[in-house]
């Protein structure tokens, strides 16, 4: 997909509406409850994070940016709020939000990336699976994709050959390595939400060098995930 015709916002404005019908029909328990793809956080830390994301940039409050602490902040000071509170304030900036995402750069497909693979983290925790065929999967897919590409590169792993729901992709160069795994478990794997068995397990026909799968901020889990 080429830069310009990548619609950020649309996407995100979609992946927001998503996220408030999940929360609006959780329960307070399921709320408190940790999220087994980022157990420090319940799930109302991880909407709080994404929530925050956006008061931050909007209101320049960058330093740090994408560090622990940064984050930190965002879930620390909505730590008592309000989940309407919190929604509020994520729909209050939507209309400031979703047209200066492009203006993001490089930026805007981790933005959305970070935005969807926390999604996916409130979905697994409140056991409402979707959105695996949505925009921002297919942009998150690419973004993601082109990263693994360079880290195989770096390491001279060759190219990486996935064979998807939605045909087969090639990220890197060289002779590729080819494995079977959908858009979701890419995702999922990259961003440290997979084992390493996991990850082994989508068919290779060489070595996978699951360090060039596994985006380097991140750690594959120590046991398996099922979402």
């Amino acid at each position: 997909m080429a830069a310009e015709e990548i619609d950020y916002g649309t996407a995100y404005s979609a992946l927001r509406d998503r996220v408030i019908a999940l929360v609006g029909d959780a329960s307070d328990d399921q709320l408190e409850a940790r999220a087994p793809a980022t157990p420090e956080w319940r799930v109302r830390d991880v909407l709080a994070h994404v929530v925050g994301v956006t008061t931050d940039i909007l209101s320049g409050a960058m330093d740090g940016v994408a560090t622990d602490a940064w984050t930190d902040k965002q879930v620390q000071t909505r730590r008592d709020a309000p989940v309407d509170a919190l929604l509020a304030e994520w729909e209050a900036n939507g209309p400031a939000i979703d047209p200066l995402i492009p203006s993001f750069g490089g930026a805007a497909g981790q933005f959305l990336t970070d935005a969807l693979t926390h999604e996916q983290d409130i979905r697994g925790a409140l056991g409402t699976p979707g959105a695996r065929e949505c925009d921002a999967m297919a942009i998150a897919f690419d973004w993601i994709g082109a990263l693994v590409g360079g880290m195989r590169d770096a390491g001279g792993a060759g190219a990486l050959e996935i064979g998807t729901e939605c045909g087969h992709s090639v990220f890197g160069t060289g002779a590729p390595t080819r494995c079977t795994a959908t858009r979701f478990e890419f995702l999922r794997a990259t961003t440290g939400r997979r084992s390493v068995s996991q990850i082994e397990a989508w068919g290779w026909d060489g070595d996978p060098r699951v360090d060039t799968v596994v985006l380097p901020i991140f750690t594959p889990r120590p046991g398996p995930l099922v979402e």
